[in-house]
């Protein structure tokens, strides 16, 4: 399973190599900084790699269901179309923050979502293919990709909505950090804490001290185990990062509260939870 969701740097530099090469979208991001991820693709990005937004392409505006909602299918099918995605060619994404921000987002919005059959996070993210020595150019030309006419077939059962998140969810699991977990310090929501019944899973634990994921059999011990289990974080982004880790553990997917935590403290009627 591994092997179908990561890609190491060696395998996708031989990748882009190949008559087919994948496409291969930059999906850096800063939460605080909305223009952050496009600047940094201008001042280098992998050679060949499309630049795609946080803000305008994975989500739509803030408001009703959070930070982060998803786009509409037709917004997001126009995205996929205008950058050429389609079921025949493999899509690779990365970040610099092993994912964390926001290719494991992309990973899911395009695999479990809209059903790409062959969508890879590259393992490590950007720092692993300068590390490697991979090549980096800088500038704002896109890559020349034709169109696609795909019609991808959204899968809304990868998902639960807020109305059913308490009574259908299972085992809560909340990628945030500790400290924003028990209400002790909350830098972005107006209200810090967490939804009761959630247990504490870092999207940063998925990564070992080089910024890759961590070996499989180790990820398969430490994630939270459950009949159901549903991810959620502050705006169901590095709340992805957790579901590509139980994928990559070989473990059934969670599903995902896209709206988080940024959505469930909307309504001011619905429980707080604070501490561990």
């Amino acid at each position: 399973m591994r092997d179908s969701v990561l890609i190491t740097p060696e395998a996708l530099q031989q990748a882009l190599t190949s008559s087919e090469p994948p496409l291969v979208f930059d999906c850096r991001a800063r939460l605080e900084d909305a223009s952050a991820g496009v600047n940094l693709w201008r001042q280098g990005h992998i050679p060949g790699s499309q630049h795609l937004d946080m803000d305008r392409d994975l989500a739509s505006e803030p408001g009703e269901g959070g930070r982060h909602p998803l786009p509409s299918t037709t917004d997001f099918t126009a995205t996929l179309r205008r950058l050429g995605v389609h079921p025949e060619r493999p899509v690779i994404v990365y970040d610099d923050r092993g994912g964390q921000l926001a290719a494991a987002r992309a990973w899911w919005m395009l695999a479990c979502w809209a059903g790409h059959p062959d969508v890879r996070v590259l393992d490590g993210g950007l720092p692993a293919w300068q590390v490697m020595g991979g090549d980096m150019v800088a500038g704002d030309e896109e890559a020349s990709v034709p169109t696609s006419d795909w019609a991808p077939e959204y899968d809304d059962a990868a998902r639960l909505p807020v109305e059913r998140l308490l009574e259908e969810g299972g085992q809560l699991v909340d990628a945030r950090g500790e400290a924003r977990f028990r209400g002790d310090d909350e830098p972005i929501d107006p209200v810090g804490g967490h939804i009761p019944g959630a247990v504490c899973r870092p999207s940063a634990a998925n990564l070992d001290a080089d910024g890759r994921f961590k070996p499989s059999e180790q990820l398969a011990r430490e994630l939270p185990r459950a009949d159901q289990v549903t991810a959620y974080c502050g705006s169901g982004v590095s709340a992805c990062h957790n579901v590509l880790a139980y994928a990559v553990a070989g473990l059934p997917l969670p599903k995902l509260y896209v709206g988080s935590w940024s959505d469930w403290i909307r309504d001011p009627s619905r429980p707080i939870a604070t501490g561990e």
